[in-house]
């Protein structure tokens, strides 16, 4: 159970804040960075980023700082403007990058930043696993189209399905290779410190 007194202090505060206090927004900077640095860190392994999703999530929140007498649970409200940065970043990050899978290694294209190298590395491992937890046929379509580069009709051909069916296996391959990195990536050791997310009274 929270300490009521920890309650009321935050809620004062973050009712200052609506009000445009930077004093009291700093306060709660001071408060809150080395969380939010914890969680970007853990999932992006990079300092840089981290520091840069630190200063990404207080400047949402100070930019939107009316709606903040609406909350009423503020961890979760700061982990779920930190989650979406972090994701934000991985996803860009991705984009960045021209994967070449193989059978056993993921080999990427050369960058200056070693540590951006090593994120992207993580990335393709992690989808290298996604890939083989597959059922056989996802996994043969997604290959053959993701990793050979064959269009959709000569899969069909190939495999012997008809286009469509080539279409839903591959659909169903990108959503649970999605849902594969995502579960990978959970804070779940954070989240367990925290108000359930589903909980409406977390965010008015």
């Amino acid at each position: 159970m929270p300490d009521p007194t920890t309650l009321y202090d935050e809620r004062e505060l973050l009712a200052l804040i609506a009000a445009g206090d930077e004093a009291a927004f700093a306060t709660l900077f001071d408060r809150y960075k080395d969380r939010v640095y914890a969680i970007a860190f853990k999932l992006l392994h990079t300092a840089a980023l981290a520091e840069d999703i630190v200063q990404e999530v207080f400047l949402k929140i100070w930019l939107k700082r009316a709606s903040l007498v609406e909350v009423k649970h503020f961890n979760a409200y700061l982990f779920i403007i930190t989650r979406n940065d972090v994701y934000k970043a991985i996803k860009h990050l991705a984009r960045n990058y021209k994967t070449s899978l193989q059978i056993n290694e993921v080999q990427l294209l050369v960058h200056n930043d070693t540590e951006d190298y090593l994120m992207g590395k993580e990335y393709g491992l992690l989808l290298q696993q996604a890939i083989e937890r597959l059922p056989n046929q996802q996994k043969q379509v997604y290959k053959l189209i993701k990793e050979q580069g064959l269009k959709r009709e000569e899969v069909a051909d190939l495999l012997h399905l008809r286009p469509e069916t080539v279409k839903f296996h591959l659909a169903q391959a990108m959503k649970k290779i999605h849902a594969f990195y995502m579960l990978q990536c959970s804070p779940v050791h954070w989240i367990d410190q925290l108000s359930p997310l589903s909980d409406p009274a977390i965010i008015k």
